[in-house]
């Protein structure tokens, strides 16, 4: 049974396994990887500090750099396996709701087409209703069908298909 947890440095080496699946430089929405230093997260010292940065954004007490907005990261994980990752963005600034909207999350690509997707964004939703938010922007690429079928189960409503500077992205609300 998957399970959302805090990043932790516990899952370190699993982590850096399901990485190691991606293409080199591919985006993994939800992650945080923009927060990553370019290089060297194999280190223990680096992805400790790492994962202490991913914890450190929800802290509203704490100030953020240009353009970045506090953000919830959970990892998905079953029995010590890291399978992905998904974020709850607090608020959204211009690019967020042109692009990436108040939920991101991507599935290690040997773990998909399990409905991790699916279990994970509905897992985040009473989160968000907690925080207060009445309603979440979701995103997905115009082609990825499975990341739409994930969000249309979990009730988000295509407002639009538009061109972003990030490529053809679908656009759903889902009223909390």
């Amino acid at each position: 049974m998957p399970e959302l947890t805090i990043p932790t440095d516990r899952l370190r080496s699993s982590w850096l396994t399901a990485r190691d699946e991606w293409a080199p430089g591919a985006h993994q929405d939800g992650a945080g990887l923009r927060l990553a230093p370019e290089a060297g997260l194999d280190r223990p010292e680096v992805f400790s500090a790492w994962v202490e940065q991913l914890r450190q954004q929800s802290d509203r007490s704490v100030a953020l750099g240009e353009g970045r907005v506090h953000a919830t990261h959970w990892w998905i994980v079953e029995d010590e396996t890291y399978l992905g990752a998904i974020d709850l963005r607090h608020y959204l600034n211009a690019l967020l709701l042109d692009v990436g909207g108040h939920i991101g999350y991507s599935i290690r690509p040997s773990a998909r087409r399990r409905g991790l997707a699916t279990w994970a964004l509905g897992a985040v939703l009473p989160e968000a209703r907690a925080m207060g938010l009445g309603r979440v922007l979701v995103t997905c690429d115009d082609s990825n069908a499975g990341s739409a079928r994930s969000i249309e189960r979990n009730g988000g409503v295509l407002e639009d298909v538009r061109i972003t500077e990030a490529g053809s992205k679908r656009r759903y609300w889902i009223n909390l």
